[in-house]
């Protein structure tokens, strides 16, 4: 928390607000944002998909029409695949091109491709609105 409050005081310099552009400065705030997503999926268990295909996934034969639920909470603390995985680690992703937004099938909060959620843009600025909301709260 402390890292995050003195990023934002820094770029806010003085400023009650910051702007969509003084996010771009902010590696540890999207870091924080990513790794909040990863340990606290706002739905477990992604939207289901269907095989449109016969089709082998890990050794398995799904038939056309198999209707497939993918577990992105499990995905997301995965130890094969986050070291660490129950830890809180925002600095995992500060050097890391690994976002949100559907393309890294290691992180799916919102989904990906067609069914993904159409509102993450709306939840990222949420997000940013409370740590707006807790600076002026600290200053």
């Amino acid at each position: 928390m402390k890292k995050v409050q003195k990023e934002v005081t820094e770029i806010a310099k003085g400023r009650s607000m910051i702007s969509e552009d003084d996010i771009q400065d902010m590696p540890y705030l999207k870091a924080v944002l990513k790794e909040t997503m990863r340990l606290h999926t706002p739905l477990p268990l992604l939207v289901p998909h269907e095989a449109m295909d016969d089709v082998e996934v890990m050794g398995y034969d799904l038939k056309k029409g198999t209707q497939v639920m993918i577990n992105g909470w499990a995905i997301a603390r995965d130890p094969s695949i986050w070291e660490d995985a129950e830890m809180f680690k925002p600095e995992r992703f500060l050097n890391s091109c690994v976002d949100f937004k559907g393309f890294h099938y290691e992180l799916l909060p919102f989904g990906s491709g067609r069914r993904g959620c159409p509102g993450v843009q709306f939840a990222v600025s949420i997000m940013i609105s409370h740590c707006q909301m807790v600076q002026e709260l600290k200053n």
